[in-house]
């Protein structure tokens, strides 16, 4: 039986699979189909030649959640909140996304102004009730929710973290209204003060639902019509998988659900090898850039992840940050008659230009084309069109004073540039030296330009694994069954109540243990992370901290204390002993062991190393490069570049000065500058 992973991306939709029998291993890339995603899924199993019936697990990974907020596509929503609150999801925080820039505009906010309401009703800090709700009110907002025909509705009170209990009757009498709409609270999303996040987090769940249920209901379908009869696993946002039905009652953990699956893969390249614990993880698709850190073997976590600017969503996820740039970005001449390159993209629809589909517009793979890095027939799978690529990068130049070649030359520099900033913003913000990191570069264009933006970061290695082009297609077949739970508890260490933290980590483990269990794993092979999120008092944001499993008592709370200083240092350079610490919530991450894909000794072939030769733009010079099958080099084989490496998916180019060698697992180890010219 297979174990298939498949990434949907805003391009391409990838599948890696590995056969449990005799370890078989087979990967694909086909276009992703608009507007019915679920459409590629099926056409990549078809490519690959899996029947659905022979498939144990299929783990997927999408961006269909992200991009219905990122374009507002999905049915009206509506919400529910306190007398006084109904812009919050608006005014947001009050911080400038640029700072001296009076023009600028907040986005569109999740739910329209028209559609939020407001009634009477007040919780204290304490969830004692100040003002009961008013139910005459609620009944009225419930009918003209009704006349609406609205779809989905998030019910979200002030100071409801401390108590459900008035969001509990919204809910209750919006359905009796409404029998047949998705109605959620706040408190059941995430019960966490601080009630922007909050409020948004629930907003996005409510405006997400149903886009989730139809499109996974659309898979299900499709997939059980082809025979399958597998489990149906979704990538969250937090690393981890989980089963469908989870994931079309959370689509709030799905925001980053396709890159999750790059940053497994990362992770496991450092479980298999053993020598890499500090990976940058970067992902160029053809719409998107994606960058995280892996230290020690694990990606790090946020909870203050923004969808945009003042969007945030306020759940435990990968910190993965991503920018308009990847080999579908669009080059172009800004009011300054400078040459700019995205975030726009062609996509799958139309395509770059040299693809022939009705693409106009000249973009980073017509560019890389051009130069030479790409060939032509894209190993047998396409015929681009040079010529067309030509003109059209041409015809951008010409506005500038620049030739096609130099047009080419700096739209995949300007592009680069953008990902290198990307990177250094995810560096920088974590407190990290990135000469402490090897580069691991992922997705179909992502070693193409994997040289420029080490360059740029003073990196001095880049790993290319074979399977770079479908890697987080990969990485979902390389991820656990994970739950990540969360409870508010606001304390002074030293005034914590010990007992009351024992009850609540008691009860998330409870909780967790029962979802887990939902998705068929045993206790026993359950492993279990503690958390708090803590900071000094009287800061405004909280960093995560290590938490002692087992019953706690009061050494504990100074071991915490310890362990939160030490974090605090790491992530901003400094600690205190003048400031007491305090916990704000308490969290944990759950983890149920999965098989893995069988890590593969290479063999070298010893067939058809070199595939040819041809010229290769470096440096404002052609360079004669030899094109190297990176399927036929064996362990240790070494190759110096300028050179050209192509793999199924994807094509590492080795600059000038720079050296590429190929370790027992067929990842290819790039070191920069280690020639000379």
């Amino acid at each position: 039986m297979w174990r298939v992973g498949i990434d949907v991306g805003g391009t391409f939709t990838d599948l890696f699979a590995w056969d449990e029998a005799d370890n078989r291993q087979i990967s694909s890339k086909v276009l992703t189909t608009k507007p019915d995603r679920s459409l590629g899924v099926m056409n990549a199993l078809k490519d690959a030649n899996i029947e659905a019936s022979d498939i144990s697990h299929l783990m997927h990974g999408t961006t269909t959640a992200t991009n219905a907020l990122i374009t507002r596509d999905y049915p009206e929503v509506a919400m529910v909140t306190t007398n006084g609150f109904r812009d919050t999801i608006e005014i947001g925080r009050q911080h400038r996304a640029e700072l001296y820039n009076p023009y600028q505009t907040k986005p569109k906010p999740i739910i329209k102004r028209r559609y939020r309401y407001t009634l009477d009703e007040r919780m204290d800090v304490h969830g004692k009730v100040v003002r009961p709700l008013d139910k005459v009110a609620a009944r009225d907002i419930a009918k003209k929710i009704h006349d609406s025909n609205i779809q989905s509705v998030a019910v979200a009170f002030i100071n409801s973290y401390v108590s459900s209990k008035h969001e509990d009757e919204m809910r209750d009498i919006i359905l009796q209204e409404n029998p047949n709409i998705y109605c959620i609270t706040s408190s059941d999303t995430r019960a966490l003060f601080r009630e922007h996040g909050r409020f948004v987090t629930a907003a996005i769940r409510a405006a997400t639902m149903p886009v989730m249920e139809q499109y996974f209901g659309h898979l299900e379908n499709s997939l059980k019509e082809a025979g399958f009869s597998g489990r149906l696993l979704i990538l969250k946002s937090s690393g981890g998988i989980t089963g469908v039905e989870y994931a079309k009652n959370h689509p709030e953990e799905l925001i980053e659900s396709g890159p999750a699956g790059g940053v497994a893969y990362a992770a496991y390249l450092n479980e298999v090898k053993g020598d890499c614990p500090n990976i940058i993880h970067t992902d160029v698709g053809g719409t998107s850039f994606d960058v995280s850190i892996v230290e020690n073997g694990k990606g790090l976590v946020t909870r203050d992840h923004e969808i945009e600017w003042e969007v945030p969503v306020i759940v435990p996820m990968l910190d993965i940050h991503s920018v308009g740039a990847g080999g579908g970005s669009i080059g172009w001449i800004d009011e300054g008659n400078s040459l700019r390159v995205g975030p726009q993209s062609a996509g799958s629809t139309p395509g770059p230009v040299s693809y022939g589909l009705g693409g106009e517009e000249p973009t980073i793979t017509d560019a890389n084309l051009l130069l030479g890095r790409i060939e032509p027939s894209l190993g047998g799978k396409m015929m681009l069109d040079s010529k067309a690529a030509e003109a059209a990068i041409e015809k951008v130049g010409q506005k500038v004073g620049l030739s096609a070649i130099e047009t080419a030359d700096g739209m995949v520099r300007i592009g680069c540039e953008n990902m290198a900033q990307a990177v250094k913003k995810v560096i920088t913000g974590r407190g990290r030296d990135p000469r402490d990191f090897i580069l691991a570069s992922f997705g179909g264009a992502g070693a193409m330009h994997a040289f420029l933006i080490a360059e740029s970061m003073n990196i001095p290695r880049i790993i290319v694994p074979a399977a770079a082009g479908v890697a987080s297609a990969f990485g979902a077949t390389a991820m656990d069954l994970r739950q990540d739970l969360e409870a508010f508890y606001f304390s002074a260490v030293a005034d914590a109540d010990i007992g009351t933290i024992n009850e609540l980590y008691e009860k998330l483990e409870s909780d967790a243990l029962a979802l887990l269990s939902a998705d068929g794993v045993d206790k026993r092979d359950v492993v279990i992370t503690r958390t708090a999120q803590m900071r000094y008092v009287g800061q405004s944001y909280e960093v995560e901290t290590p938490v002692p499993s087992g019953k706690l008592n009061d050494d504990d709370l100074v071991t915490i204390s310890e362990r939160f200083h030490e974090c605090h240092k790491q992530e901003f350079g400094v600690s205190s002993d003048d400031f007491e610490p305090s916990i704000v919530v308490l969290g944990l991450a759950a983890v149920g062991k999965t098989k893995r894909p069988p890590s593969v000794t290479v063999v070298a072939s010893g067939e058809n190393i070199e595939k040819g030769s041809r010229d290769v733009y470096f440096d404002k010079q052609w360079y004669k490069s030899v094109v190297y099958n990176g399927h036929a080099l064996g362990p240790q084989s070494e190759v110096a570049g300028p050179c050209i490496v192509e793999f199924e998916h994807a094509c590492a180019v080795i600059p000038p000065c720079a050296i590429g060698t190929v370790d027992n697992y067929g990842n290819m180890i790039i070191e920069l500058n280690k020639l000379t010219n």
